[in-house]
């Protein structure tokens, strides 16, 4: 079973720990009801660190997820998302994700984490028409989801951009909480929006 970059400070902290999609993760602190209110009025993290991670790059990027994504990828300009899935060759659906343009030429899909290595090799496949450097970095990547009505004002003082003009499904690459280069953004669907 694999762990997250903060799988022993969840376990520090009392965390209720179960196996999801190879990963160990955490369940809850407090119980479902107090953590839904926590997040409904105020403000929750969750570690989501098990998702995927894929950078897709070159003069073929576009091309190529325009053929393996239903929505129209062409329509992102740097500093926008779009959820979108990954269709199947029978009209079913493969699995969901988010698309991020990243810059030109530059787009990162996040994928659920059971799902992983079934959508690397899907998009793979695709890959032989279009030759796009494409690589995993599922296992390089954290990933947090700060969501609820007062996350903004948890998160404000840990980054130098000012996070209440980020829209939703719009990202931004910044400092946070003394780290380089994060990506932020505004594409939570929990039901409580946030980052």
């Amino acid at each position: 079973m694999k762990n997250t970059a903060l799988t022993k400070t969840h376990e520090k902290l009392g965390a209720k720990m179960v196996p999801f999609a190879g990963y160990n993760m955490p369940v809850s602190y407090e119980g479902v009801n107090a953590e839904h209110e926590t997040v409904r009025k105020g403000v929750g993290v969750f570690d989501v660190s098990h998702m995927g991670e894929f950078l897709i790059s070159g003069p073929n990027a576009l091309d190529l997820i325009q053929k393996v994504t239903s929505n129209d990828a062409s329509k992102l300009t740097i500093g926008r998302a779009q959820y979108s899935c990954l269709p199947n060759e029978t009209g079913g659906i493969v699995d969901d994700l988010i698309v991020y343009k990243i810059k030109e030429e530059q787009y990162l899909l996040v994928v659920n984490a059971s799902n992983i290595d079934k959508d690397w090799a899907h998009i793979s496949k695709y890959n032989v028409d279009y030759n796009a450097d494409m690589r995993n970095l599922s296992e390089d990547y954290s990933l947090l989801a700060i969501q609820g009505p007062k996350a903004v004002e948890a998160m404000q003082s840990l980054t130098s951009v000012d996070l209440s003009r980020i829209k939703f499904y719009h990202f931004e690459v910044a400092d946070f909480a003394g780290i380089e280069y994060v990506i932020i953004s505004a594409t939570g669907y929990t039901g409580s929006r946030r980052f």
